[in-house]
């Protein structure tokens, strides 16, 4: 089913938003580690705490996410929609974050670099490659959701596969933030951990969860799309 011109208006604005915003933060981020000395994050310490710095920085992370949850508001006009922008200019700001960093300061060198990805509610820590393939796939979501199509989950598998969803979401975070909740339970300060290695197999697991209900979502609006009739299917695709 094709999009029309609105649609695709509002899509390429988002994107163009999420790109534009992804340069402002690789450009805030460029100026803390040059002001830090923390072009490559992976040291201990990679936020030294001077003066407010480390503050400031994760009310920054904090307003980032209210700048996405709000783009996703003002251009969906249903739930899935508003939720669906929400994911396509969330995929789109942090792929073209790693680029533009990369422009900047020749960092990352590769994708399988780490990075401590986030900072709330403890530091998140994993390669360059893990986060991106997340974005990827809410850039597939949030297509599919935005879709006059779409109409969330139509039966007890597609909830159930939702459901996984969530699993996926919970392990992935966990992924991320192992190290810093065993630093936190073993009464350490998070900020001088370094994790040495990523846990591949739980991320892994934690990605099919995540993209479980995206692939049946995708495979069942083509299914519907075939079923209809020659005219009704004519109706659709001008929609």
């Amino acid at each position: 089913m094709t999009r029309s011109s609105g649609e695709r208006a509002r899509l390429a604005t988002v994107a163009v938003f999420a790109i534009a915003m992804a340069w402002v933060e690789a450009a805030c981020v460029y100026y803390l580690r040059v002001m830090v000395d923390r072009i490559d994050p992976y040291q201990a310490n990679p936020l030294p705490l001077r003066g407010a710095i480390g503050y400031v920085e994760l009310g920054r992370e904090a307003a980032t996410l209210v700048m996405l949850a709000t783009l996703g508001m003002l251009a969906g006009r249903t739930r899935h929609a508003r939720l669906g922008y929400m994911a396509i200019a969330f995929g789109v700001w942090d792929i073209f974050y790693y680029l533009f960093l990369r422009m900047m300061s020749g960092w990352p060198a590769s994708l399988f670099d780490w990075d401590i990805l986030f900072l709330l509610p403890l530091p998140w820590w994993g390669p360059v490659i893990a986060p991106v393939l997340i974005a990827l796939l809410m850039i597939v979501g949030g297509t599919l959701a935005t879709r006059p199509a779409f109409s969330g989950p139509a039966s007890s598998f597609a909830r159930t596969l939702w459901r996984f969803q969530a699993v996926g979401i919970g392990l992935a975070l966990y992924v991320f933030m192992a190290d810093a909740c065993a630093a936190v339970y073993h009464g350490l300060d998070v900020r001088t951990i370094v994790p040495a290695a990523f846990n591949w197999p739980m991320y892994g697991v934690a990605f099919a969860l995540m993209a479980a209900p995206v692939v049946q979502s995708a495979w069942h609006m083509g299914a519907r799309r075939h079923a209809l009739p020659g005219e009704a299917r004519a109706m659709s695709n001008g929609a």
